[in-house]
């Protein structure tokens, strides 16, 4: 007998821990401020749907306040070559004391929204939002980082299970440490050329192209997966197949249709075919043009209605997927 096709939805929760280094606050506060109201938003929606999804959060976000957040922070800090990417550089010099104070830095109300909704899987993106391919830092320093997240998450009563690597620079060296610390589940990359960790500046560029061009068009496929193809013991990868990318007002109506053609497609293939879609997204992606990007959301959501009803495709998190694979109930 065929299985049930499975959908699973993954958000990278960061806050302004994930962009530091690229934005500022002046540029791209606004957005980041407004998580604070998409996060609620959105578990509403998924509520409604009955959407279950996985919330990839930063360590640093568990803190109630700005000591707490230094009492959980490892001592051993990653020694990138570029420290730009460390959030240790400044020593905090930008985070205030509180979320009353510093809408960017903390989201302790966020990780209460999440726990209150037992649907909601509460997943790590590390504690500092640590990035495992870039030169200079060291398994060690993952391995304390990990520790750190696993701690604050615990002080709260939750249990980290699954992880998405930030900046998705999956480190597969790194996968025992995580499986050492309860963390069982990962969203590895889609398996095509422009995934890879090659990073050059002209190659770059090439994927960027190829990315983007994805979004809109069949370009690579649907990515969509077996289950019975998946690891069936721990680390299970529950691997990505599409970035829901926010609307682009240049591209306007014509750009969001073919993206939620693209989108609709792919989980019509693999609800007929009892195979896996995965769909992720950073909530902060919603910041601009949020009415828009809800509006794509909520037609995604209908379409899964739709799927549900005719082919028994089903809503799960990271973690369900590894306990199927596992053959754990």
């Amino acid at each position: 007998m065929q299985k049930n096709g499975k959908f699973v939805i993954s958000l990278d929760l960061e806050l302004f821990w994930g962009v530091r280094d690229k934005r500022t606050i002046k540029g791209y506060g606004d957005s980041i401020k407004k998580v604070h109201e998409i996060t609620p938003h959105m578990v509403k929606m998924f509520e409604e749907y009955g959407i279950k999804a996985t919330w990839a959060t930063v360590g640093f976000l568990f803190a109630k306040d700005k000591n707490e957040m230094i009492h959980f922070s490892p001592k051993e800090k990653p020694k990138y070559e570029n420290q730009n990417l460390s959030p240790y550089s400044d020593n905090f010099q930008l985070v205030k004391n509180s979320l009353e104070e510093d809408p960017y830095h903390f989201g302790n109300d966020l990780i209460e929204e999440l726990f209150k909704n037992p649907n909601q899987e509460i997943a790590s993106h590390t504690f500092s939002h640590y990035y495992c391919l870039e030169e200079g830092q060291t398994f060690d320093e993952f391995q304390k980082d990990i520790e750190a997240a696993v701690k604050i998450a615990e002080s709260k009563e939750i249990k980290l299970t699954s992880l998405v690597f930030p900046r998705n620079q999956t480190n597969k060296k790194y996968l025992d440490v995580c499986v050492k610390n309860g963390i069982h589940t990962y969203r590895g990359n889609e398996n095509v050329w422009y995934k890879d960790t090659d990073r050059s500046r002209g190659i770059l560029l090439i994927k960027k192209i190829f990315r983007t061009g994805d979004c809109y068009l069949n370009v690579s496929g649907h990515h969509c997966y077996n289950l019975d193809d998946l690891p069936t013991s721990a680390p299970f990868n529950v691997p990505s197949s599409r970035f829901l990318r926010p609307y682009i007002a240049k591209g306007g109506i014509l750009l969001e249709s073919l993206k939620l053609r693209r989108i609709k497609k792919s989980m019509t293939h693999a609800a007929k075919r009892g195979m896996l879609y995965h769909l992720w997204w950073h909530p902060h992606n919603f910041g601009a043009n949020t009415k828009v990007n809800f509006r794509t959301l909520e037609k995604i959501l209908n379409h899964y209605i739709k799927l549900n009803k005719k082919y028994g495709f089903e809503s799960s998190t990271m973690t369900e997927i590894s306990n199927i694979c596992a053959g754990t109930p």
